[in-house]
């Protein structure tokens, strides 16, 4: 069963959802678009419109055969500088008065910190949260341009001055929230699991999603003859897949760093197929993360790595989805792959942002699973947060999160933190049988999912979420992009592992007796035992 939006769940059993009555129309929506070419100067002002009309954001009637920008061009599609975004300190004291333009090239602080996107809270706030919810949840399925994204579709919170004809999209998000029954009940003892399919996505990751933010950004950059000729990432297979992508799309040249022979053939040719230049390092993903921030230092090169915090921005979309998936009720737990970090940052600001704005009363608890292989928040989190040590991270089937030095381990922590959060870690035998036991449930799941699952089933097993738990887990990419690691597995040719639910072919005669002689045993071991 899918949840592609909040009417499909009501197939999902015991779900109470608010009445669509009890909720009050919105107040006259702010100067973000116009949807036609005529009157404007009523459109900030008008008192008697409803929720409908208020929140669709661009109901617009496009010409046939005509291009979605031109068309928003040609009905005056414009957004409002009411809103505002800036580049300050991570986590700085509120009496520091460091910030930055969203259009300076710039990555650290003074003193050498993260950096953070920092939205006009008071602005946003100036609309309350039924407003906000309304004109999200108008937005989904929509060819607006650019609001058919799931990223875009948040356009005021995430970019909120960039002019709609600079941003590059291939209407990334909106991603599957799939109820995993027979999964949860079979094996977690759970009827209110649920995964997100994050890797439902243009090329086959929840990276999409904030590279659809970064590359818009240096689109816009390039338009303003900032000094920028390309944009380059260190990757370990998914981020370099979605940067060349969106590269490719803009026109814009990519430069990727790979560490040799740790990534899958699937994850190398996407960025080999979308014309990146792609440079082959005989080092490991910190490796080349050191080697990519030492280029761009040096040249005209833009960082993509989530050290940009405009990655975030995007990436923090999926916590809205889910919320609106859900009809804006609040899960108790998001489960989340972590490897350099970010993501679990971007999930906690996305739902905070809905609590502080009013949508939501509450955020859920946030878990980061790692592998046991690639492990220091963990180390760090068991150690009660004293005492950080990078590590060296050894080879894990969870290749995308084999970081030993997180870029956002700062910003991990303070989401963590902030949301009574949890680490766990899973290793590698524990991984690949989770991650065969949602397949045979008929998911078709990356290995970094079942980092994410592994770490469930050990919470569930120290009854730290409850059987009624409404839960999420984030998955964070498409299982086709790791079909060697399931056929090594299947096959039991994984040295030191029993790879014990391996379901590898029967070689059987091509004749019929042979075949049916098979089959019986098969069928008999499959009929109810009474």
């Amino acid at each position: 069963m899918a949840a592609s939006s909040s009417s499909s769940l009501l197939h999902k059993p015991h779900l109470s959802f608010r009445s669509k009555s009890s909720v009050q129309p919105p107040p006259p929506r702010p100067n973000i678009v116009r949807a036609t070419s005529t009157d404007s100067s009523s459109d900030n002002n008008s008192s008697n419109a409803t929720g409908n009309n208020n929140a669709a954001a661009a109901a617009v009637t496009f010409s046939k055969g005509g291009n979605i920008r031109d068309d928003a061009r040609r009905h005056n599609v414009v957004h409002s500088h009411r809103f505002s975004a800036k580049y300050v300190p991570f986590n700085a004291d509120p009496a520091c008065d460091e910030s930055y333009s969203l259009d300076e090239v710039v990555y650290r602080s003074q003193s050498g910190d993260l950096l953070d996107v920092r939205h006009d809270m008071d602005a946003l706030k100036h609309y309350d949260g039924a407003y906000w919810r309304a004109l999200f949840d108008s937005r989904v399925g929509k060819t607006t341009w650019p609001y058919g994204s799931g990223v875009w579709s948040k356009k005021e919170w995430v970019l909120p001055e960039i002019d709609s004809e600079d941003i590059v999209s291939a209407f990334e998000g909106n991603s599957n929230l799939f109820w995993a029954e027979r999964f949860g009940k079979s094996f977690m003892g759970m009827n209110d699991l649920w995964v997100k399919h994050c890797g439902i996505s243009h090329t086959g990751s929840f990276k999409d999603l904030g590279m659809t933010v970064l590359v818009s950004q240096v689109n816009r950059l390039k338009k303003l003859n900032k000094p920028v000729v390309g944009v380059g990432c260190a990757s370990t297979g998914d981020t370099s897949a979605a940067l060349s992508a969106y590269c490719a799309a803009a026109g814009i040249p990519s430069i990727v760093f790979l560490p040799a022979d740790k990534i899958s053939i699937a994850q190398l040719v996407q960025p080999i197929a979308n014309g990146a230049f792609v440079l082959s390092l005989d080092t490991d993903f910190d490796g080349c993360m050191q080697l990519i921030r030492e280029v761009t230092s040096e040249l005209p090169i833009y960082l993509a790595n989530s050290l940009n915090s405009l990655r975030l921005e995007g990436q923090k979309t999926a916590a809205i989805e889910i919320l609106q998936q859900f009809d804006w009720e609040v899960p108790d737990w998001v489960i989340v792959p972590g490897g350099n970090l970010g993501n679990i940052y971007a999930f906690y600001k996305g739902f905070q942002m809905c609590k502080e704005l009013g949508l939501v009363d509450r955020i859920p608890r946030l878990v980061c699973a790692q592998a046991a292989n690639a492990n220091p928040l963990y180390l760090y989190y068991k150690a009660g947060w004293k005492d950080f040590k990078s590590v060296k991270a050894n080879t894990t089937f969870a290749s995308a999160i084999q970081i030993g030095d997180p870029v956002s381990i700062d910003r991990a922590v303070y989401a963590l933190k902030n949301c009574d959060g949890i680490v766990e870690e899973a290793t590698e035998e524990e991984l690949m049988d989770a991650m065969a036991q949602a397949d045979s449930t008929g998911m078709f799941i990356c290995p970094h999912t079942g980092v994410a699952l592994t770490a469930l089933k050990k919470l569930r097993d120290s009854g730290v979420i409850g059987k009624t738990d409404r839960t999420v887990v984030v998955s964070t990419a498409h299982g086709l992009k790791f079909t060697q690691s399931k056929i090594d597995y299947h096959s039991r040719e994984i040295k030191d592992m029993a790879c014990r639910l391996a379901n590898p072919p029967v070689n059987v005669s091509a004749d019929f007796g042979s075949v049916m002689e098979v089959l019986k045993e098969y069928l008999s071991s499959k009929a109810p035992k009474y």
